[in-house]
């Protein structure tokens, strides 16, 4: 017979190694679509905008709209990132540098763009994992263009899905937050 004292240490054990194994969200990293890391610790103290992308999907446009967000509130230190995936409907290129390339000629974007990255299932990225964590399933990306507002202090201030455009009131309500 397993004693009681001898469970609870068992679970104090268990819930030590699972908790130790949360990273924060300023541990993360991406790879950007240039080969260079995208180390979340740089954008310490600043506002985030995270969304994940797709170049055919029919949500693209608001690639022009993140591009004029960034444009606007760059002086306040705004970054935004995109993060192509190609999880759902293959609605993305397969090669990085023709994402590169759409996103450039497209909609002349000059904030981050990731290497196409998984953003769902047990191989997701560790932020959407972080996502997850922090507000539940329902918050992680059923389509293409999620959009994660991250404040300052790296909490997850809001999301919101494919259908919220960045220009919209809702979404600039929430984006004023966190500058």
């Amino acid at each position: 017979m397993i004693s009681k004292s001898f469970l609870i240490m068992i679970f104090t054990l268990f819930m030590s190694i699972s908790f130790s194994a949360k990273s924060d969200f300023f541990d993360l990293n991406f790879e950007g679509i240039d080969g260079n890391i995208i180390s979340l610790k740089d954008f310490k103290n600043k506002p985030i905008i995270i969304v994940n992308s797709a170049s055919f999907c029919g949500f693209t446009y608001q690639y022009e709209q993140l591009e004029n967000l960034y444009q606007k509130f760059k002086k306040k230190e705004l970054v935004v990132i995109a993060i192509p995936s190609n999880d759902f409907g293959g609605q993305e290129f397969k090669d990085n540098k023709k994402v590169k390339e759409f996103c450039e000629v497209n909609f002349n974007i000059s904030f981050h763009i990731t290497t196409i990255t998984r953003v769902k299932g047990k191989n997701r990225h560790p932020f959407f994992k972080w996502v997850e964590r922090e507000a539940g399933y329902l918050s992680l990306p059923k389509w293409n263009f999620y959009k994660y507002l991250i404040s300052k202090d790296g909490k997850l201030s809001s999301w919101f899905s494919s259908v919220t455009k960045p220009s919209s009131e809702k979404f600039l309500n929430e984006l004023k937050k966190i500058m």
